[in-house]
């Protein structure tokens, strides 16, 4: 009962900023599948030279060793949440979350926008394979970390500024354990994206040679 207390005050004092956050984050899905009707022949030409020949090598079983798309994977997760823990701790760096989400929401849109619009319907499925189900958990534990942040960050300005008494331990500790909690989450994101995620592309890699 208490812990379910604790969990309905902290969404009532942090609900508007996972809104706000959230917005942000599908502004930047927005503004990244636009972006792709932004791109010149030659861009698009290029980038459907490179996908066409990463669907031949997924039809052709030559991937990337999952131990190494693991390490590349799970280093670039760690990078982002590690960033935003570190602006969290800053007063100025609380402007750069906001950057990383909308960047991150700028990310998706742009890589679905462009299969939908490249490959159509077989884009759409390849998407729904390869992009849909890790960022499941990766947007969450992204917006979850970015609230934190925030939240932590506008704790400290308000002791630094409006002087107001109470030690940030326990906070800082509460911060950094949650920050830890979703970069396992990513790590266990990454495991799936390396072991999981070939196999389930090279299921739909045939329908896509042809097409790309």
């Amino acid at each position: 009962m208490n812990g379910s207390l604790k969990m309905q005050r902290y969404m009532r004092e942090h609900l508007h900023l996972y809104v706000y956050v959230s917005v942000l984050f599908v502004m930047g899905v927005v503004f990244g599948a636009v972006m792709v009707n932004a791109l010149s022949l030659e861009q698009r030409e290029e980038i459907a030279r490179h996908l066409g020949s990463f669907f031949h090598m997924v039809n052709d079983g030559n991937s990337l060793q999952p131990e190494v798309t693991f390490r590349q994977t799970a280093g670039m997760h760690i990078k982002w949440v590690l960033l935003i823990w570190i602006f969290g701790l800053s007063v100025v760096g609380m402007p750069l979350i906001l950057v990383l989400d909308f960047l991150k929401g700028v990310l998706v849109g742009f890589t679905v926008g462009y299969l939908i619009g490249h490959l159509s319907w077989n884009g759409l499925m390849f998407a729904l394979v390869a992009v849909a189900p890790q960022n499941l958990f990766i947007i969450p534990a992204l917006i979850i970390t970015s609230v934190t942040a925030i939240a932590f960050s506008v704790r400290l300005v308000k002791q630094r500024f409006l002087q107001k008494k109470g030690s940030v331990y326990h906070p800082f500790m509460r911060y950094s354990l949650l920050t830890l909690s979703m970069a396992l989450l990513l790590l266990g994101v990454s495991a799936f994206e390396a072991f999981l995620s070939p196999v389930m592309m090279k299921w739909v890699a045939p329908m896509l040679v042809d097409v790309s």
